[in-house]
């Protein structure tokens, strides 16, 4: 029993090393790992190698499904793109098992010590995310020493090798364990390597690793089905198609296991070896033969699954991918497309206002406030999307952008409601009095009405990609639009003097509305605050005039 339990115990930590370095290297190159992804879908070789260059990195294929299903299923990349990006992850994992079947025994303790050093020293610092990644691989190859081990003294327990050799030869049977157990330990990457140092300590039949090792490969794209699930059945699109190749790739496979193992014993000598060269095989092999089918086999899975139709006038968060939590960066990215979602629901709400004001429309004052329901639906589940992100696993710079994506969208949402109050406003002292603006009054609406729309687009933007310019042109607007507000009050009051009676009849509604719209303005242009902060481009009170650093000449994003 002690033995079963010490092999057991160095399983976990085999997989506890493969998480820790994949969290690890998310967390140091989270959005370079994007970079290069996006740099290298222009064709689907150059993004087989993009997702062979990626999952090396992060340990994991299953990591990589959630980066690309993300792309895929917000429409950044095209489905025939992903999966080629997806053959070339199993390439890449399959490398990573031809590495850690060296002896790097001597270099498991080596890695720990400085990792902790790194550690303790450095703490949340880059050096010191470094040192968990190190520690990870240190980790990594202690348990597969402990693994070697622990399985020694099974070798000499009768019950044990019975109850291997009393297992029915059947591959089918061997990949279904294969994929649960490659399930169960959640990497594959682990399970190739257990399977390998099974099988050369003579525990494992070749025929029977043989048969694990293809239902790792099922298993890791069962794991990235059940990972990338979503709201929409179109984020499903891409692990389905990569499942659906490596399934291709079994059954043409399994006919083929004698051939193979025999080419195999005859080639190179090492069990363990020949395990690990039939997983890279396979997936070489498989790649390059399928890698000029991910256009068919796109058409296959859309339709399978087709996108659903929304009933009309709905709408939902539609970036928030609960895949891409396990990838704070990528998270972080969602949540900003999802908080532009938002905005343009504000933009569609605001340019409502004055069709209702013109046309005295009540049908489209009630769609603008049923809208004002959306924007906070979508603002309660960013807030809570952006909860679930893991503080401790985002950088200096990315902490600053989940701020900045809670600040957009608070003041999105208190758009919103002013928004609903100004419709409402219409409603009672205008359009059920039957009450009109003087031409005068109208234009003056009109003009700041039209100045808000310009103004929300730039806060998007500058939202969108921090530019200090943009930030600083929107707080001069601000100022701009208070002097316009204060001017256009004045002129009012002016027409009451000279007994305009339209104005009179309107002028409740006429100071309150021109107030509203400066409020919805002032949100707006409050977006422009963090930017200026994180450049320095801010005294306590107003915008630095100064030439120094960044405040008077930078044009440089700022997260």
């Amino acid at each position: 029993m002690i033995h079963l339990l010490n092999l057991l115990a160095a399983i976990a930590l085999l997989v506890w090393g493969t998480s820790i370095v994949r969290t690890g290297v998310i967390q140091i190159f989270g959005a370079n790992l994007r970079g290069v992804l996006a740099r290298n879908l222009k064709n689907r070789f150059l993004a087989m190698l993009a997702g062979m260059t990626v999952t090396g990195v992060v340990q994991s294929s299953t990591a990589t499904a959630v980066l690309i299903s993300s792309f895929v299923g917000n429409g950044l990349v095209g489905l025939p793109t992903g999966l080629a990006v997806m053959l070339g992850a199993e390439v890449g994992t399959s490398l990573m098992a031809v590495v850690f079947s060296f002896d790097l025994s001597w270099l498991s303790p080596m890695l720990v010590l400085v990792g902790v050093v790194l550690v303790t020293g450095a703490g949340k610092r880059p050096s010191g995310r470094v040192g968990h990644v190190l520690i990870g691989f240190g980790l990594i190859t202690l348990g597969l020493q402990l693994i070697v081990t622990a399985t020694q003294p099974l070798l000499g327990s009768s019950t044990f090798r019975s109850l291997v050799l009393v297992l029915p030869d059947d591959v089918m049977l061997e990949i279904i364990v294969g994929a649960l157990l490659t399930m169960a330990t959640y990497s594959s990457l682990a399970f190739v390597l257990l399977s390998a140092t099974l099988s050369a300590s003579g525990v494992l039949p070749m025929q029977m690793a043989l048969g694990l090792v293809l239902g790792a490969n099922l298993g890791s794209g069962i794991l990235a089905m059940l990972t990338s699930s979503g709201p929409r059945a179109v984020r499903l699109r891409l692990p389905l198609g990569s499942l659906l190749f490596k399934l291709l790739g079994c059954a043409v496979a399994v006919p083929m296991l004698p051939q193979i193992e025999l080419l195999l014993q005859q080639n190179i000598a090492s069990a363990h070896a020949q395990v690990i060269a039939f997983h890279l095989g396979f997936n070489v092999v498989r790649a390059l033969f399928l890698i000029g089918l991910t256009g068919p086999m796109a058409k296959v899975v859309e339709i399978l699954l087709p996108t659903p139709s929304l009933p009309v006038g709905e709408i939902r968060p539609r970036h928030l991918d609960p895949g891409a939590l396990a990838t704070p960066s990528l998270a972080i990215s969602c949540a900003a497309r999802e908080a532009l979602h938002q905005a343009d629901v504000v933009e569609a709400m605001l340019a409502g206002i004055l069709p209702v004001l013109r046309n005295a429309d009540l049908t489209l004052a009630e769609q603008l406030r049923k809208m004002d329901d959306t924007v906070d639906e979508l603002y309660s589940a960013i807030k809570f999307y952006l909860t679930q992100i893991s503080q401790d696993a985002l950088s200096e710079q990315e902490g600053r952008r989940w701020s900045n994506i809670v600040s957009f969208t608070i003041h999105m949402e208190q758009v919103g409601d002013v928004i609903e109050h100004v419709v409402q406003d219409i409603e009672d002292k205008q359009i059920r009095k039957s009450n009109r603006f003087s031409d005068a009054g109208m234009a003056e609406i009109v003009d700041l009405h039209t100045r808000l729309i310009a103004n929300l687009r730039l806060a998007m933007s500058v939202f969108l990609d921090g530019q200090v310019r943009d930030a600083k042109k929107l707080l001069e607007e601000k100022a701009r639009f208070r002097d316009l507000e204060h001017a256009y009050a004045v002129n009012h009051l002016a027409r009451l003097q000279t007994q305009t009676t339209q104005s009179i009849e309107t002028s409740s509604l006429h100071l309150d509305l021109i107030s509203d719209l400066k409020r919805i303005n002032s949100h707006i242009c409050s977006i422009a605050y963090p930017i200026l902060e994180a450049a320095g481009a801010l005294t306590k009170t107003r915008i630095r005039h100064s030439h120094v650093g960044l405040a008077a000449t930078s044009n440089e994003p700022v997260a």
